[in-house]
């Protein structure tokens, strides 16, 4: 594959060679079936975004991208980069406040000037924006383009390798969300350090339910496929990510030959039952299924590999993977060639020495994929993604995960700071306590935290205020809290405690600190009203009850 000076040139390049190539985007209609598109389709309804955007001197500018997966958004986000345009992802308008407020918070923080959605989400998308003041920013449904309203094959806009491609919010809480700055050369650099590390090609078919706003899902499954010459297959997020089972359709359906998941996915899934697993499952296609996102278990490993080995599931297929859960699009499999031109260490993170093999610390990274800071905020730049070990060379990015350097490889324990890893999803706990506060009058203060070191089933210790709440009743809320977290963050939650005032807050205004509940939960001393465990590991040593 030719070298080129930004992404744009060689999605276009790709566009030209593919012409009427039809496997360019798959999009799974919910009815089993799928929508082909060609890259000469693709490539003229991004020529049309891009035609718009143009003409509104979108070059340079910050314009949010607020659309489903699928072919509009690809287009969309072509249309970025022929236009020169500084594409900010957010997720399609849901029922969900905190998604809301985390979308009206990062247009304002990102300075958005214009914004392209669908026919569908733009009238919710303008309401939404013009509660926080910006009633003035022009919106295009970009479903209403025709590919001819595009200006044919005009080059890409002038950008080089050191050019802004992209604002990714991946951190930071709902009312205060980070942008990390990926440019032109940054996703160049991820697109050949994911071909090294997962064996891609033009006839792979790359497919998964991650969120597009997150650099793995936006750049592993939609703009890798598209610079690979393969087939994407984007998946909805909710449905899959609740339902191994229609996963595991899915990639059977689609004959799906890479995905990436997190390990509690697959635990799901090596969990289900005969009767739950589903007919005529063939996985013989899947070459690559990354369990990455949180810590990797190996009895998970063991399991989902042999549970689904008579479906044609190979040896070797489920790989041990480790992703940066910030700004940085890599992905480092065990076993799989070395990123290219990338470097992990193990730091501690107080004296910022290297430690040995097998000892635990923040994991760094360093390369030409690696953001290179967050949008307006030149202050943590250097501390975070220019830091230095042990006085040696700097340039790291500090991911402010936990692991270990073993048999080569990296592998994640943890996170060491607020940042909570659910499903591969990261949550801001101080975001899901105040959404908690309004869930019911008998419900106070909360805390959560997860079961493993900032990673895995999400705990949820929450104060119950008694004389509003009969315990016949505490099945009830603890399920009303199960559905408000799944409706608001889209993930599981693996245990629900309902405590008495005073467990949480003491003397009616400090907190306990989140390490103090998770240690006496962990040791089964926190004792509950009532207590709902999902099934998993999620139950403690069983402390006593209220």
């Amino acid at each position: 594959m030719p070298r080129h000076a930004n992404l744009a040139e060689a999605l276009r390049q790709r566009a030209r060679d593919g012409g009427d190539h039809t496997v360019a985007l798959a999009h799974p209609d919910g009815t089993g079936g799928e929508r082909r598109i060609s890259y000469a389709e693709l490539d003229a309804r991004a020529g049309a975004v891009a035609a718009w955007l143009r003409g509104r001197d979108a070059a340079g500018r910050r314009v949010l991208v607020v659309l489903d997966p699928g072919p509009h958004v690809a287009a969309a986000l072509l249309g970025c980069l022929y236009a020169g345009a500084v594409a900010v992802p957010v997720p399609a308008p849901t029922a969900s406040r905190t998604a809301a407020e985390r979308t009206a918070a990062i247009a304002k923080d990102a300075v958005v000037d214009l914004v392209l959605t669908e026919t569908a989400h733009a009238t919710e998308t303008s309401r939404r924006l013009s509660l926080v003041g910006r009633a003035d920013l022009t919106c295009l449904p970009v479903d209403r383009l025709r590919p001819d309203h595009g200006t044919g094959h005009v080059p890409p806009a002038r950008t080089d390798p050191d050019s802004l491609a992209l604002l990714a919010y991946d951190s930071g809480p709902a009312t205060a969300p980070r942008g990390a700055r990926l440019t032109h050369g940054n996703l160049l650099a991820a697109m050949h350090a994911l071909r090294a590390t997962l064996g891609t090609g033009p006839r792979s078919r790359i497919g998964g339910w991650l969120p597009r706003r997150h650099t793995p899902g936006l750049i592993g499954q939609v703009l890798h496929p598209l610079w690979l010459g393969a087939t994407a297959v984007p998946l909805p997020a909710r449905p899959y990510r609740t339902d191994p089972a229609a996963w595991l359709r899915a990639i059977s359906r689609h004959g799906i030959t890479e995905a990436v998941a997190p390990d509690t996915h697959y635990a799901r899934c090596a969990a289900l039952t005969a009767d739950e697993q589903p007919a005529g499952l063939d996985l013989s296609r899947w070459r690559t299924a990354l369990n990455a996102g949180e810590p990797v278990s190996p009895a998970t490993m063991a399991a989902f590999t042999r549970r689904y080995a008579a479906a044609g599931l190979r040896t070797g297929t489920l790989v041990a993977g480790y992703a940066p859960a910030e700004g940085a699009p890599l992905l480092l499999a065990e076993g799989r060639a070395p990123v290219p031109g990338a470097e992990f260490g193990v730091v501690d993170p107080l004296t910022c020495r290297r430690l040995p093999e097998g000892t635990a610390g923040e994991i760094w990274a360093r390369g030409a994929a690696v953001a290179t800071g967050h949008w307006g905020r030149p202050p943590d730049t250097v501390p975070l993604f220019a830091a230095r070990a042990d006085d040696g060379p700097g340039g790291f990015l500090r991911t402010g995960d936990l692991g270990l350097a073993a048999d080569g490889g990296i592998r994640m324990t943890g996170r060491v700071h607020d940042g909570l890893l659910v499903d591969g999803v990261t949550l801001h706990p101080q975001d899901v306590e105040r959404e908690l506060l309004g869930c019911g009058r008998a419900l106070g203060s909360a805390r959560v935290f997860c079961a493993g070191p900032g990673a895995g089933p999400l705990v949820v210790v929450q104060e119950v205020r008694t004389a509003g709440a009969a315990r016949t009743g505490l099945p009830r809320l603890a399920a009303r809290i199960r559905a408000r977290v799944a409706e608001e963050f889209g993930v599981n939650t693996g245990a629900v405690l309902l405590v008495r005032p005073g467990t949480v807050r003491r003397d009616g205004a400090v907190k306990v600190r989140r390490a103090v509940l998770r240690e006496w939960y962990l040791r089964g001393e926190l004792r509950a009203l009532h207590a709902d465990y999902a099934p998993g590991p999620t139950e403690p040593c069983r402390g006593g009850a209220a």
